[in-house]
């Protein structure tokens, strides 16, 4: 998305389009008019009056035809003039249990066409490993989608940004060797490019509008005009699409609108739609009449692709929002002269786990990593409410250009404030370390080595090393560290279940720490923890690796022989086990029961008898870490930087019966030891600010 602030289930039934496509791949074209007739009959009433557009169908053409084209200057669906009027929705970032209730009200707020993203990183965490299951169920998505009656635009990457963890790519790309040049004509990063769409692209093209599904365009990269100009890179991703979707898909990109984007990142040469976004507010014709000099004659048609409803938040800063009227006025302008517009954001929705992504100032250590939230001060909230100026300003709008009745949204999913909660300390992070650390993958060398180089993805690694401590006082220096590490120390032949805490180094902040001298019998251990705060996603800075990234000095004597632990988070269910957990029956007047939990590590289990209900955990008065509920890693709480104080927790991610929450508490407890399940977001933390992010 454009980096410049504004100024104020499965649906696959026996006539799915996959299934077809997949069904007649050898018959394909004796089967294709069945799939259209089959097709137009189940999309009839969304098809016939989407157009605002006072035109008939164009001479001599037959509406038997299933065709999305651009001509004239405008959008043609089944020759009829077409409006985009959608919304940036982004499967990944809601729980699939609630991509049905976020698409409806996003058919409530007037939409016909929905955009999302697809997150290389998400459907390929492992090289080579596929995970299009669960939340990275998109050929599910995609059906929904049309079944209640969308079209569908689709940002395929292979680059995204979206805030999120390196724009969308894979952190494994970090580990090759020599390192890989991102977004460029680099044939080693173009053959995983290769990979990755072989097959991606397959299984959207039975999709795609003219084979019967929602897909009407695919966008290939995004706004690559505001970070290269490497056109054999940008040639390259079209001739792969087209081998894979055909001739006729209409691909796009996007990006600002201005002479010097436009210039780098359109490809009109090709034939691929230019499309733009710009500051909500600005005067949109003078650049949808720019837009028409990076596209072929006849094929502009004015579409803002990223119409900004509201802005991203960073940690340490106040909540972004927007003033609903200003941005309803900002939407009027450009739909008033029959220009297409995509929200950005319908829905934010939630950075579940540790995929939130991060941006720079002036330079790599001006870093500033995204929020949990995804809220975006989007129309519809993160929590699916729809009951806000936003939503009514734009509905408003929306629905005087398109002609159509308000259509009723389905209940809002009620919350619940289950009040606070009593947690008990169970156990440190150190004194489990071999059961959060797979002692297999545990890595040895020389130096310290980034994070994505021992085979640690996301969250946290542990770097062990020890020296002598001779001195009354040691001074640590770590010159570049990504992107913030804990320092302990603790005498070698005492282990490691308890050291001593020293203080903290900071991307953003980089400072020597000093260390006491513990009068050790021997080496002195030293345990740095060193948290990825998520990768930047947009900007020359994009390659970011995390961990030690230099050498590490004790009164600049240079540290050898290293340990890197790889702390993971997938037996956190097992916990219960290592300590005994004592439930407290009663304690709670809504029929919740209570334990929990740690030093580092903070653990709660509680018992609902009551209907599930959403919920959000507040972390007033506790200070930084992750949480986890039932094994979900709902996301990244820090309340002392702000402004998120809550972390939302969607229903289905609770059961009947025993739920389990863990938290890694790196620093200290709210000091009563309570958390507080409260039934509305707080963006409200943050007073006392942190050293400056």
């Amino acid at each position: 998305m454009l980096q410049q602030p504004p100024p104020s289930f499965s649906i696959r039934g026996a006539t799915s389009p996959r299934k077809l496509w997949m069904a007649s791949r050898r018959s394909f074209e004796i089967l294709l008019p069945f799939l259209t007739i089959l097709t137009l009959a189940s999309s009839s009433s969304s098809s016939s009056s989407s157009s605002p557009f006072p035109f008939s169908p164009r001479h001599g053409s037959s509406v038997s035809s299933r065709r999305f084209w651009i001509e004239d200057d405008m959008f043609w669906k089944d020759d009829r003039p077409f409006r985009i009027i959608g919304g940036d929705v982004h499967y990944f970032r809601i729980v699939p249990e609630y991509w049905r209730d976020r698409l409806l009200r996003a058919k409530a707020l007037g939409l016909n066409t929905i955009q999302t993203y697809v997150p290389w990183n998400l459907h390929e965490p492992q090289p080579q490993r596929w995970n299009f299951e669960g939340i990275a169920d998109l050929e599910s998505f995609l059906e929904l989608a049309q079944e209640l009656g969308f079209l569908v635009m689709l940002r395929a990457g292979p680059y995204i940004c979206a805030e999120w963890d390196l724009g969308g790519f894979p952190a494994w790309l970090l580990a090759i060797q020599p390192p890989l040049n991102l977004r460029s004509s680099d044939s080693t990063f173009l053959s995983f490019v290769d990979r990755w769409w072989g097959t991606l692209l397959p299984k959207v093209a039975p999709l795609l509008y003219a084979n019967g599904g929602p897909v009407i365009m695919v966008q290939v990269e995004n706004e690559f005009g505001s970070f290269g100009d490497d056109r054999n890179y940008l040639h390259h991703l079209v001739d792969l699409a087209r081998r894979h979707l055909g001739t006729d898909t209409i691909l796009y990109t996007t990006d600002g609108g201005s002479k010097d984007t436009l210039e780098k990142g359109t490809i009109p040469e090709k034939d691929i739609f230019a499309a733009v976004d710009f500051t909500t507010g600005d005067d949109p014709w003078p650049i949808f009449k720019l837009q028409k000099k990076y596209n072929l004659p006849g094929k502009s048609p004015p579409l803002s692709a990223e119409f900004y409803t509201g802005w991203l938040t960073h940690w340490g800063e106040n909540i972004a929002t927007t003033d609903a009227n200003f941005t309803a006025k900002a939407l009027q302008r450009i739909l008033s002269l029959n220009g297409s517009a995509v929200l950005y954001m319908a829905h934010g929705g939630t950075n579940f786990g540790f995929f939130s992504g991060a941006n720079t100032g002036q330079n790599e250590s001006d870093y500033k990593p995204d929020l949990t939230s995804y809220d975006y001060d989007a129309p519809i909230k993160e929590y699916g409410d729809v009951d806000n100026p936003k939503f009514k300003a734009l509905s408003r709008v929306i629905h005087k250009y398109t002609r159509r009745s308000v259509r009723q949204f389905p209940l809002l999913i009620e919350r619940a404030s289950y009040g606070p909660l009593k947690v008990r300390k169970i156990v440190s992070l150190f004194e489990v370390l071999y059961a959060v650390c797979d002692p297999m993958k545990v890595l040895e060398t020389e130096q310290p080595v980034a994070m994505e180089l021992a085979g640690q993805m996301s969250g946290f690694l542990l770097y062990v090393s020890e020296y002598s401590g001779k001195k009354a006082n040691s001074v640590l220096s770590i010159p570049k560290v990504h992107d913030r590490a804990q320092v302990f120390v603790a005498c070698s032949l005492d282990g490691i279940k308890n050291p001593t805490y020293v203080g903290v180094i900071e991307r953003w902040s980089n400072k020597k720490l000093a260390i006491p001298n513990l009068k050790c019998s021997c080496n002195t251990s030293l345990f740095i923890m060193v948290e990825n705060m998520g990768r930047i996603n947009y900007g020359p800075y994009i390659y970011d690796r995390k961990g030690i990234l230099s050498a590490v000095t004790v009164d600049g004597s240079i540290l050898q022989r290293w340990k890197h632990y790889p702390i993971t988070f997938d037996g956190l269910g097992n916990l219960s086990r290592l300590s005994v957990i004592k439930l407290l029956p009663g304690a709670i007047a809504n029929k919740l029961s209570i334990s929990a939990s740690l030093n580092n590590h903070l653990k709660k289990a509680f018992s609902s008898e009551n209907e599930i209900k959403d919920t959000f955990i507040s972390f007033r008065g506790w200070n930084k870490g992750i949480a986890f509920v039932n094994n979900f890693n709902i996301g990244r709480f820090w309340p002392l930087a702000g402004p998120q104080c809550t972390l939302y927790v969607p229903a289905p991610i609770l059961q009947h019966g025993r739920n389990v929450i863990v938290i890694l508490e790196l620093h200290s407890p709210n000091p009563e030891l309570t958390i507080d399940l409260v039934e509305d977001p707080d963006f409200s933390c943050g007073l006392k600010r942190p050293s400056k992010l």
